[in-house]
């Protein structure tokens, strides 16, 4: 049997990475986002173990996450205006500083839930800029357009393997050293990702002109988004997964500690699951040929982490709860990366920025109010209820996005006739 049918597969799993900018971004960014998860779980533990209340981690997830939403609207405008690559040098100079600071108040062990907070709300302006500069900018980092949605599959499978990285390191640091290890070295990966934008040879991107104020623009962007029928009915499912399929991470800490009676490297186990089956959902994406098709793939994923949440509520036993992490994790960035994909491939260039910082707003303007409602409610009725109550609206969206397939598929199919994704009947 020829090895070469395989070794194709793989080199169009990864031909996004023969783009010497897009390697650069690859290596640079592999490295940080590890950083970036190492303080996701030192954070969240760090406030159980201050405050061991579930309120309060919903409390700190929404303060960065709310601003994060309050900005978008201007924050599109904004990223469509300024060169990209300074701009996401600025945010990652600025993201390196505030890490720095976490960890110099946690190690001289007088960091209080006001600075978390503050710092975390801080962390949250800098995404609102971060986000869909990072997302916009991928087109500039890849000379041949039919590489793109390879390209976002590669990012999802860089953020995914740092997901199943990220928390197994930051156990053993957290362990050995305390929460401020993982945010010394969540500060110091920063300059990895910043030196790979500074070796970039990036062409400009042709300037749009526009007479147009940054208000008579933001209006511009939300009819667009608005009146779309696919972006809409995309970042509607979105918002909904965000707002109740993405509150178990807030409330993983109390599964960990009372649920499954462990302790961090409970937690870790349990968010490096998570990662595995992120990865594993990257990975299926990079070897997909093409973004037809996607549609029905978002479906499936938001249905598949419904019905894990609805049994990781169930489970009392580590290695089950291990499990079904796997598929939360593996339903949540199918749906996600999948949705991004089809969401680049069907906006016009002069929109892209605006519409992705709505698609960042879809996240971050229902998952702060998930996480305080995800919060508040298991302080009532228990986090695996909680949980159990969030995946069934998963479900529910689901259901819905099925009626409305038909509906944006129709939209879609003369996008894609046109692009030469489908072929054109004769």
């Amino acid at each position: 049997m020829s090895n070469e049918p395989i070794a194709n597969s793989f080199a169009h799993a990864w031909r996004a990475l023969r783009h010497r900018n897009f390697q650069l971004f690859f290596f640079g960014q592999g490295i940080s986002v590890i950083g970036n998860w190492m303080t996701r779980l030192a954070t969240t533990w760090l406030v159980y173990h201050l405050t061991h209340s579930a309120w309060l981690l919903g409390i700190v997830s929404f303060s960065g996450q709310f601003v994060s939403f309050a900005l978008g609207p201007f924050a599109g405008v904004w990223v469509e205006r300024l060169d990209r690559r300074k701009l996401l040098v600025c945010t990652q100079a600025l993201a390196a500083v505030q890490s720095l600071a976490l960890a110099a108040l946690t190690l001289a062990h007088i960091i209080t839930l006001w600075e978390i907070i503050a710092l975390t709300a801080l962390q949250g302006i800098i995404n609102a800029f971060d986000m869909p500069g990072r997302q916009s900018f991928l087109v500039q980092m890849v000379d041949d357009r039919n590489d793109l949605s390879n390209a976002i599959a590669i990012n999802s499978s860089i953020q995914n393997g740092a997901r199943l990285v990220g928390p197994a390191i930051a156990g053993l640091v957290i362990a050995g050293f305390g929460e401020g290890g993982c945010f010394l070295i969540d500060g110091l990966s920063y300059f990895a990702v910043i030196a790979s934008l500074l070796l970039m040879r990036i062409k400009p991107l042709d300037a749009h002109r526009t007479k147009a104020n940054m208000i008579q623009q933001m209006r511009e962007g939300w009819d667009y988004v608005r009146t779309f029928r696919p972006i809409r009915t995309i970042l509607i499912l979105f918002a909904l997964v965000s707002l109740m399929g993405y509150s178990w991470s807030v409330l993983l800490p109390v599964f960990a500690a009372q649920v499954l009676h462990g302790g961090a490297s409970t937690l870790g186990w349990l968010m490096g699951a998570s990662g595995v089956g992120a990865l594993i959902s990257g990975l299926s994406l990079t070897l997909r040929k093409s973004v037809v098709g996607l549609t029905r793939m978002v479906q499936i994923a938001v249905a598949i982490l419904g019905a894990a949440l609805m049994l990781f509520g169930l489970s009392h036993t580590l290695w089950l709860s291990i499990i079904l992490m796997a598929f939360v994790g593996f339903g949540m960035l199918q749906g996600a990366s999948a949705s991004n994909t089809i969401i680049q491939s069907l906006v016009t260039e002069d929109k892209r920025a605006r519409v992705m910082s709505y698609y960042t707003m879809a996240f971050f303007g229902a998952a702060p109010f998930g996480s305080l409602f995800a919060g508040a409610l298991a302080d009532r009725i228990g986090a695996p209820h909680t949980v159990m109550l969030t995946g069934a609206c998963c479900i529910a969206g689901s259901l819905w996005y099925t009626f409305e397939l038909p509906k944006i598929r129709a939209v879609m199919r003369p996008i894609y006739q046109q692009n030469g994704l489908l072929p054109i009947p004769t």
